[in-house]
């Protein structure tokens, strides 16, 4: 891909590539989050889960659990013991990533790597599974961000991977994303996860953190919506001093089609914008799921969203929202509300 430094791009016409050498390289914490630190993040006080996770990953980060302070006369009891992994589980917008990347950040190893499920699962099928193992046998840490239930045979093979890594010693921190028909009120079904993972259960704590989309409460209404006129405008100004990409979405959702998942970053390399044509509302699941994922990455470089036609919080249907895809298409129009808005 040829490199631009100001103007206008097709992502349609855009056909990346990465390397298994450029996938281990891209495994830390999306550039939003460099400066991620337990400090930063914000507890909500109206969700005591929020600061509870918070002091147990600080403790997890150091490899120890927090001891029950003792009285002027009586011994601290000694702290529980420390299970190999961590497993934060919640609706989205309450700040499991950040808390992710805060571990990341925090612990002092040599070897450790952040990823979402899809970037793991796609380097599997770049370099296969026996070099995937070769190479991260012996980490000191690896950070799952969005681990995936909805394809059985992808989650099996990283369940396996991470099997044979925790006997090595290496530590896990994941957070949740809702399979199929397990929804239930937005919670992740935590014992599904558990069973997929067999002999590993013991090795995970399943950390609960409630709370409301902090991404919503700062945020009025619907996604922006620009007119003909205004788009034009809003797309020639950030062409003017970036690159910026200009695409009928129906021609993005047809490309998208064609490109693997794990190669939707790329498409977005030097993007200071994102422009789009004509959204009209999504009736093919699997489309929407790839939009999904073009989302999230798009939100990790938080680079801004222009568009016209139907507002982007309504580009999912009603079926789609009612069924078993749910949360996260909610996380993907709460990711899209704030990047128009930016």
């Amino acid at each position: 891909m040829t490199s631009t430094t100001t103007g206008i791009v097709r992502l349609a016409e855009r056909q990346p590539a990465v390397s298994g050498a450029e996938m281990v390289a891209a495994l830390v914490p999306p550039p939003q989050f460099d400066d991620a630190t337990f400090e930063t993040y914000r507890a909500d006080p109206a969700y005591p889960s929020q600061q509870e996770a918070k002091d147990r990953l600080i403790a997890f980060s150091r490899g120890s659990g927090p001891a029950e302070r003792g009285g002027l006369f009586r011994r601290a009891k000694k702290a529980p013991e420390m299970k190999h992994g961590v497993y934060l589980d919640g609706g989205f917008g309450v700040g499991k990533t950040h808390l992710l990347a805060a571990i990341y950040h925090a612990v002092p190893a040599r070897r450790k790597y952040f990823g979402s499920f899809i970037e793991y699962t796609a380097l599997v099928g770049a370099i296969g599974y026996q070099k995937t193992v070769e190479l991260f046998r012996g980490a000191d840490l690896l950070c799952i961000d969005e681990f995936e239930l909805d394809d059985p045979g992808d989650t099996m093979v990283m369940t396996r991977l991470l099997g044979e890594l925790v006997p090595t010693g290496t530590r896990l921190a994941a957070t949740s994303n809702t399979p199929p028909n397990a929804l239930g009120e937005g919670r992740f079904a935590a014992q599904d996860f558990l069973r997929e993972i067999h002999a590993m259960a013991a090795s995970f704590e399943t950390i609960r953190i409630d709370g409301t989309d902090y991404r919503q409460r700062a945020i009025d209404g619907h996604a922006e919506v620009w007119d003909d006129d205004g788009y034009r405008a809003a797309i020639d100004e950030a062409a003017a001093s970036g690159v910026v990409s200009d695409d009928r979405f129906g021609d993005l959702i047809a490309h998208l089609a064609t490109v693997h998942p794990s190669r939707y970053v790329r498409l977005l390399d030097e993007l200071s914008a994102i422009g789009l044509r004509d959204v009209v509302t999504l009736q093919d699941q699997s489309a929407a799921l790839r939009l999904v994922a073009f989302v999230d990455r798009a939100y990790d470089a938080q680079i801004p969203v222009r568009a016209t036609g139907r507002p982007l919080d309504e580009v999912f249907g009603d079926d789609m929202l009612a069924g078993g895809y749910r949360k996260k298409y909610l996380r993907a129009i709460s990711r899209l509300n704030a990047l128009t808005h930016s």
